[in-house]
């Protein structure tokens, strides 16, 4: 049997969690104070996934040079965050920008888009 400690981040309280897990399945799931820790820890040992972040290049803008922060829209599996920033490095996207509008979709064929989150005019 394997035990693998987490500090949930389901909510504000920041359990501390065990895990107990038997050839890849989750047998036990000790410390959480609320259902949504529960979920988050069978979810980070089994498929763990992450919102990426970052910001890219937009043109048109009158004060010159800018950029617009953007996110996945929902989570991605963990072991594509480094082909989503590829993904969109380089990339540049016309003024106005609203927050919500796509920016790359489906980014690193995740079937998750990449959207602004901020405006830009």
């Amino acid at each position: 049997m394997e035990k693998r400690n987490l500090t949930c981040i389901g909510c504000p309280l920041g359990c501390q969690i065990e895990v107990t897990m038997e050839d890849g399945n989750v047998m036990k799931v000790l410390g959480n104070t609320c259902a949504r820790g529960d979920a988050y820890a069978r979810k980070e040992v089994t498929n763990p996934t992450r919102i990426v972040t970052s910001s890219v290049r937009v043109f048109g803008s009158k004060t010159g040079a800018v950029t617009v922060s953007c996110k996945t829209k929902s989570d991605i599996p963990k072991s594509k965050i480094f082909d989503c920033i590829r993904d969109i490095t380089g990339i540049s996207v016309p003024c106005p920008v609203r927050i919500g509008d796509v920016i790359k979709a489906d980014v690193a064929g995740t079937g998750v888009d990449m959207v602004a989150t901020k405006d830009v005019d």
